[in-house]
């Protein structure tokens, strides 16, 4: 029996959820491991008392960006994992191209979040917490919306 919409999303939220946590400690391990870009008053390096690797400016912001890039090519697959298995049905398309646009849309969707947080901190003044809210909703609207209706058979 297919789960009304409420649940679906529900499930959907418990999926990215998970998606998510993967991403931050996938995030956090290769940017302290491999493209060193934490520093030493960031939250994971507190909590777990561990030390860093000084790196200049300029470095640091190209290894987070490359930790996220890497963060995002696992979390994503998590989510997809769960989504064809617990959230949608899969058949729409062949899995190749499934996949193909499950990995596009949630790529589109970061830029489209992220390039709206920097808009509303550059253009609004809005605080930093409101406006990276505001990147996670659409990113959680966007891929709900194409997964359901473009991606998987619903």
């Amino acid at each position: 029996m297919e789960a009304g919409p409420l649940v679906q999303f529900v499930k959907y939220g418990i999926s990215g959820g998970l998606a998510t946590f993967v991403h931050i400690v996938i995030f956090h391990l290769v940017a302290w491991k491999i493209f060193p870009s934490l520093q030493e008053k960031d939250l994971f390096i507190v909590l777990l008392g561990i030390t860093v690797t000084e790196v200049d400016l300029a470095t640091r912001s190209l290894n987070s960006m490359l930790s996220n890039g890497v963060a995002f090519i696992f979390a994503n697959m998590v989510a997809y994992i769960i989504n064809v298995f617990w959230v949608f049905r899969a058949g729409r398309h062949n899995r190749f191209i499934e996949i193909g646009l499950f990995y596009l849309v949630s790529g589109v969707s970061v830029l489209i979040g992220t390039s709206m947080m920097g808009f509303l901190i550059r253009y609004y003044g809005m605080q930093t917490t409101y406006a990276f809210t505001a990147n996670i909703v659409s990113a959680v609207m966007i891929n709900y919306g194409m997964r359901k209706f473009y991606i998987f058979k619903g």
